[in-house]
């Protein structure tokens, strides 16, 4: 296969936020490394990490301009030195630390390359190293979910909350989920007992209520900001557990104060990447465990809404008000 010397991309120009990112036609494809596999990109995830990095509010991000997406998925068209175990026109999926999914061409490590499953379309497979890994590590290993637990789940119509509706059900939990009033259907209909008014309701009440007054065994925090204080309240106190892994809705301050005199709940934070990084053997368990599930249908195909890349800036827009539902991917 001939490889072009430049590429369709979309880079972010500025710390503004996704209104700032342009389509340009001449960025150079990358040469992959030594470990690296090069893929044609069919579909690159959208995630709110590009969010935070498009804002400069995830720690380590880019400065612009840089080449935007940390999620790509296609077929594997050259290695660098010392790649084993990916083939030539093998269909994969990863992230690129380093960004560049939003184009026709990406890197990935090699070692992180996850087949796409057999009789998968590439864009189905979008989310297998991103949002369900969280998902489930936030339920298993850290939130230590268990049959007959509750579980409360943030975002419950986004890409990571549905993936972590289906599994919660699949585990015995009693599922409550958050989302807008014109998501409900979307978050009963993946099997959720009860969802909350993600923008009208008192949240943490809604759980007292719905749990007989005790509070949710575990709470799914991904929105951030205010929310953040109703996880906490919305939680069973001493035993509860509370796993931070998002901030779409803005920082929130938590004082030992809060702890100790408020709050007496397990606040646990994650982040893929840290733990990808520190406890190698924590997501090796979380990704046999996720194929796991794949095998047994818990975790179907995905159904991304596609965008094509020069809407990108749109689609990221769309995610950042919540104006969406489940998976988003952009294709080249």
């Amino acid at each position: 296969m001939d490889i072009p010397a430049t590429m369709r991309a979309l880079q972010q120009s500025s710390l503004d936020g996704p209104k700032d990112l342009r389509l340009v036609s001449d960025a150079p494809v990358p040469n992959p490394g030594p470990g690296e596999v090069l893929i044609r990109v069919a579909a690159a995830g959208v995630n709110f990490l590009d969010i935070s990095q498009s804002r400069g509010a995830a720690a380590g991000g880019p400065p612009p301009p840089y080449l935007a997406g940390i999620e790509g998925v296609g077929e594997v068209v050259a290695a660098g030195q010392g790649v084993t175990g990916v083939e030539l026109g093998a269909h994969v999926i990863g992230v690129g630390i380093g960004g560049g999914a939003f184009a026709e061409y990406m890197v990935l490590p090699a070692a992180g390359a996850v087949p796409v499953p057999s009789g998968w379309a590439d864009e189905q497979a979008l989310g297998m190293v991103v949002s369900w890994p969280t998902a489930l590590a936030a339920l298993k290993p850290l939130g230590l979910i268990a049959a007959g637990q509750s579980v409360l789940i943030h975002a419950a119509a986004g890409g990571t909350g549905q993936a972590a509706v289906r599994m919660a059900k699949h585990y015995g939990a009693t599922v409550i989920g958050t989302a807008s009033p014109d998501k409900h259907q979307v978050v009963l209909a993946l099997g959720a007992d009860h969802v909350i008014d993600s923008r009208g309701a008192d949240i943490a009440a809604e759980v007292l209520r719905l749990t007989d007054g005790t509070g949710a065994d575990l709470v799914l925090e991904s929105v951030g900001g205010a929310a953040v204080e109703a996880s906490l309240a919305a939680a069973k106190r001493v035993t509860g557990r509370v796993v931070v892994f998002g901030l779409a809705g803005g920082e929130a301050a938590i004082s030992n104060w809060d702890l100790v005199y408020k709050h007496q709940v397990h606040l646990i934070g994650l982040n893929i990447g840290i733990l990808i990084q520190f406890a190698p053997q924590v997501f090796g368990d979380v990704m046999t465990e996720m194929f796991r599930l794949l095998a047994a249908g818990v975790l179907p195909p995905g159904q991304p809404t596609i965008y094509e890349l020069a809407e990108g800036a749109k689609a990221l827009v769309e995610l950042e008000t919540r104006a969406t539902v489940g998976k988003l991917a952009l294709v080249p």
